[in-house]
């Protein structure tokens, strides 16, 4: 056995005498940078609002709709065409001829694309554009789409499919890993747009009549507020890629088609809270009734406040939100921790009975509708980037109020004396998964 250097024994024999000192004090460092990501992740953005915004405008006045205009996103838009697609039998058939119509360019950002035959058509739709000649994009939340088929992505790949993940796990992202992308966009040409609440999944296939077939609406935009559409893409594609994309392929003249005025509004992680600011304001301005649907309930006490407040100038508010099925147990008991002193002010909260609620959906008085990916709950308000199209258009919002009357006859109301006689456990298990409402 060859000798052991004298000049190397001293250094040997510290790091044998100190090796358990060295051990746990690397250990404490790296749990202590472990608690530090942690930390940041857990730690919603700023909240901008410190009280409810006080009551000035009305959803049918000019001025509230320049103030939108102004504070919010894009500017208004007239000349578009909206066409509300209810459920995975009118949504997917619609996108996946649009998806085959495409000439020159797909764009298609979603939060979830899961494993199953929606996610197989569409990806074998977007690779026939791709081997067509088109350019095809397509960018997966990278927490949204974990239970994406790896195959399937690197088929896509293989047959000319640009296939990027928002934000996936490096070092660089460790601070951001809980800001996600939850925007829905399918841009064709820069001309024809969707978006809404839907997801890849066979889930949302059917019409809603039975909890194996999740509700959803989701919307086919043309007109020129699909070029904002279609900016709300690239600002998520380009810090991804580094890639800007320009020129008539992506924003090609977009004539007017319709008369619905509209504005999209988008919300990012790290700017201002613009989804947050925008949904309070629109509820301030309300004079008669406030519509809501949501999967994910969990208003933070801004929200909350500006409710109560509403019902104190004596405004109507209806929530839809799910009953017993529902994609995640714990936000249902979150949410129902916050619903006492809504329900002692008056709002009425309704329970979906046939199937899990994933529309999103606000209507103020009969005059604005606000669609699009966000929920009503602290994560939608400040951890994800969102898209919602805010609709000035008394026709719109009329079907959307039609709509929800129906959701309305499939729902059960829940009302105080129900919340108040909840059984203990319950009581204590819904408070206990309140303490992380932040995060749902």
């Amino acid at each position: 056995m060859t000798p052991v250097p004298r000049r190397v024994r001293p250094m040997r024999d510290w790091l044998r005498t100190h090796r358990r000192r060295i051990t746990l004090s690397i250990t404490a460092v790296a749990l202590t940078l472990a608690a530090v990501i942690v930390a940041l992740n857990l730690m919603p953005d700023r909240r901008e609002l410190r009280e409810p915004l006080t009551s000035v405008l009305s959803p049918d006045a000019p001025e509230f709709r320049r103030s939108l205009a102004g504070l919010f996103g894009s500017n208004l838009m007239d000349g578009n065409q909206i066409e509300i697609l209810q459920n995975g039998v009118e949504i997917y058939p619609a996108m996946l001829d649009a998806i085959a119509s495409a000439q020159n360019s797909i764009n298609f950002e979603t939060y979830i694309y899961w494993s199953g035959d929606m996610a197989d058509q569409f990806a074998d739709a977007l690779i026939e554009r791709a081997q067509a000649g088109g350019e095809v994009r397509v960018l997966l939340d990278w927490v949204g789409s974990e239970p994406t088929n790896p195959e399937l992505v690197e088929a896509m790949i293989a047959e000319g499919v640009e296939v990027k993940r928002f934000r996936p796990l490096r070092w660089y992202t460790l601070d951001r890993i809980n800001n996600r992308t939850h925007r829905k966009f399918l841009i064709i040409d820069g001309r024809i747009g969707f978006t809404g609440g839907v997801g890849i999944g066979d889930e949302w296939l059917g019409d809603a009549r039975n909890p194996d077939e999740w509700r959803e609406t989701h919307y086919r935009v043309t007109g020129p507020v699909v070029a904002a559409m279609q900016g709300g893409f690239v600002s998520n594609w380009v810090e991804d890629t580094g890639e800007v994309l320009k020129g008539d392929a992506y924003f090609p003249p977009l004539e007017p088609v319709g008369e619905t005025l509209a504005q999209l509004v988008l919300s990012s992680t790290g700017s201002r809270n613009y989804m947050h600011l925008m949904l309070m304001s629109v509820i301030a301005s309300a004079q008669e009734h406030i519509r809501i649907t949501t999967p994910y309930f969990v208003p933070d006490e801004i929200a909350v406040e500006q409710l109560l407040d509403a019902r104190a100038r004596g405004v109507e508010v209806d929530i839809i939100v799910p009953g017993e099925h529902m994609s995640k147990a714990m936000v249902r008991r979150a949410s129902r921790h916050l619903w006492g002193p809504l329900l002692e002010a008056g709002v009425r909260i309704h329970e979906f009975q046939p199937t899990f609620m994933h529309a999103k959906l606000m209507v103020v008085d009969e005059d604005f509708a606000s669609v699009g990916s966000t929920n009503f709950d602290e994560r939608s308000f400040r951890l994800n980037d969102e898209a919602n199209l805010n609709i000035f258009d008394p026709d719109f919002a009329a079907a959307k109020i039609a709509i929800f009357d129906a959701d309305l006859a499939r729902a059960e109301q829940i009302t105080l004396e129900d919340w108040e006689n909840r059984p203990l456990v319950t009581r204590a298990t819904d408070w206990a998964w309140s303490l992380l409402r932040t995060q749902f």
